[in-house]
């Protein structure tokens, strides 16, 4: 199927869709990789979102009298460095190789990791300087696009809903990851050794980063992708994709940065019973999003992203409803509904791409264009998409962030309005699948009178 020469580390000829090749040790190769670009997004992951356990320990109590807005500020700014970094990452792949640029990405998360050792516990250190530590820690953010964009390439499109939704799941529990090191760390220290959740991941990070080194592979079919960014931007679809992704990646990260500071504004919770309570969402949220995509593959990304923005809704509807009760049982409830919803989202909505761009191939070569450059473009915009859609997503997390900053700022202890902001958008997300991807349209001769529009199988 391909080969890695003395002379390079390069895989040539990688073909996923060659049905005897993949049989004969392809899908050997493809799961090696996918299994190591796993744990390196894990950890990136569980850097981008460090500052989502350790804001937690800062309190008055502890010598940090941030107000709540201001600790919303410090979850956000990650979120907006890791999503701006997410296409320059997902473009070094194509420049440097997978497997080269997971191992230098990985041994770059020393730098927050360490950086936030040794100031987490510096009272008095002024908020500008916490910052500019959390931006540094956008840099995990980052390794979602690049891990995506490589995996893209290594399995068939029949199999990539399930794939990346498996690689993303993986990564995603990283939220979860360090939200328990958090808990345990208050279990068995107490809250005045916050730099102990920071510390576990060095070691870690230096075995991930020598795995990948050694067992990895760099793939000519990514590497082939000149301009396929540029060409991704000018197409309508990576746009439609990305608006969804916010909604659904978006409305995760979010989530996971904020929730245990909503908590804590909300109900007054204690730093021990927001930990405790803030890692089940996201890791239930992680394990569904391989089911979303593995839905998608036999349902169609858009019927599934459909219903799941619904079921977001009416989450989202319960913790209005929660908020103004004053019910802690079912504000956690609704919460922990909307992280499973927005990982099956986060699978569906993925699974949506190499579908879109399959179908506009194969209405190429109907066209009369040449079978293999059709969809040889697909993959190569598929991938681009990948990381368009990353980066939009995760700016969504963001302006969760910020949404809650300005609800809770006011000092009225309710992020209602935040809520009421983002039931609109999921509305306006199922409307805009109905109307672009599973719109219905005249049957044309020769098919069936209930016929739909072709993406909407995507």
């Amino acid at each position: 199927m391909a080969e890695t020469t003395a002379k390079s580390p390069w895989l040539t000829g990688w073909d996923p869709e060659d049905e005897d090749a993949w049989q004969r040790g392809g899908y050997r190769v493809a799961r090696r990789n996918l299994v190591l670009s796993v744990l390196s997004e894990h950890i990136g992951f569980s850097v981008w979102t460090l500052w989502s356990v350790l804001v937690l320990f800062m309190s008055p109590e502890t010598g940090f009298a941030f107000d709540a807005g201001e600790k919303f500020l410090l979850v956000a700014t990650p979120t907006v460095v890791g999503a701006l970094l997410r296409l320059p990452y997902s473009y070094a792949v194509t420049r440097f190789g997978g497997r080269n640029w997971t191992v230098f990405a990985t041994l770059l998360l020393l730098v927050p990791t360490l950086l936030a050792v040794c100031f987490v516990r510096q009272p008095g250190t002024p908020l500008w300087v916490f910052l500019l530590i959390g931006a540094v820690g956008g840099v995990g953010g980052g390794n979602f696009a690049s891990s995506m964009t490589n995996i893209t390439a290594f399995y068939p499109q029949r199999h990539q809903g399930w794939a990346l939704g498996l690689n993303a799941g993986g990564g995603n529990l990283g939220v979860a990851a360090v939200q328990l090191i958090g808990l345990a760390v208050i279990a068995v220290s107490g809250r005045d050794h916050p730099e102990y959740v920071a510390a576990v991941y060095l070691p870690l990070i230096l075995v991930v980063a020598v795995l990948a080194a050694r067992r990895m592979d760099n793939v000519d079919a990514v590497r082939a992708a000149p301009g396929a960014q540029r060409e991704a931007l000018r197409d309508r679809d990576t746009w439609w994709i990305s608006l969804l992704y916010i909604g659904t990646f978006g409305s995760f990260i979010g989530f996971g940065f904020a929730f245990g500071l909503v908590l804590q504004n909300e109900f007054d919770a204690t730093p021990v019973q927001a930990v405790a309570y803030t890692f089940l969402g996201p890791l239930l949220g992680s394990f569904s999003r391989p089911f979303g995509g593995w839905l998608a593959d036999r349902l169609g990304g858009a019927r599934v992203t459909l219903w799941n923005f619904l079921a977001m809704g009416a989450g989202t509807a319960v913790l209005i409803v929660a908020s103004h009760v004053g019910s802690f049982g079912l504000f956690v409830a609704g919460f922990t509904a909307l992280f499973v919803l927005s990982g099956l989202g986060n699978g569906s909505t993925y699974k949506m791409i190499p579908a879109v761009f399959a179908r506009k191939a194969e209405s190429e070569v109907t066209g009369g264009q040449d079978a293999t450059g059709a969809f040889a473009r697909a993959r190569r915009l598929s991938g681009a998409v990948i990381a368009i859609a990353g980066a939009v997503g995760a700016l969504g997390g963001a302006a969760i962030n910020l949404a809650f900053k300005v609800s809770y700022a006011d000092g009225s202890g309710t992020g209602t309005p935040a809520f009421v902001a983002f039931l609109a958008y999921y509305v306006l997300c199922v409307l805009l699948i109905r109307v672009v991807y599973l719109r219905r349209q005249p049957a044309e001769p020769g098919t069936a009178p209930d016929g739909l529009r072709e993406t909407s199988r995507v």
